[in-house]
């Protein structure tokens, strides 16, 4: 299978597990506190990445690669994504609809990775990938403007 194709499948299946894992946030969060809710989620998703590393590294010729900074990125993502849980569990908790709260939370993460990208890492989009980003941006403030929780 051609490189390019191999990418658009991942990244097509990472978006479904993406969209399932806010609806079950969403469906969880009037059951079970914030906090534990994520916790059990971060447990389950760590183990669950223990076992696949256990998997390959079995598998595996050559070292696993690893550096402290590396790791200490890691660590960082891993703080972000903690507290995304709990405030994702909180603001579901709150009655508001997966519909809404997850466009408005994704988009605005997508504005916020795409500046952090253009402007500290000096990545650069096209003109059509820019106009993409300002109906992004567009759709996260007429979405959240007409909100009604």
């Amino acid at each position: 299978m051609e490189k390019q194709a191999v990418v658009v499948i991942l990244i097509a299946v990472a978006a479904i597990f993406f969209g399932l894992y806010n609806v079950f946030i969403k469906l969880s969060s009037e059951h079970i506190n914030p906090i534990l809710g994520a916790v059990v989620l971060q447990f389950v998703a760590a183990f669950l990445g223990l076992g696949l590393l256990i998997i390959t590294r079995a598998r595996a010729a050559g070292p696993l690669v690893v550096t402290g900074r590396g790791v200490t990125l890691a660590v960082l993502a891993g703080l972000a994504i903690g507290l995304v849980e709990i405030l994702t569990f909180n603001v579901f908790g709150r009655g508001v609809p997966v519909a809404l709260g997850n466009p408005l939370i994704v988009g605005g993460s997508l504005v916020v990775t795409s500046l952090v990208g253009i402007l500290l890492l000096r990545e650069v989009l096209t003109p059509a990938q820019v106009v993409a980003l300002i109906l992004i941006a567009s759709g996260v403030v007429l979405m959240g403007v007409g909100a009604r929780t």
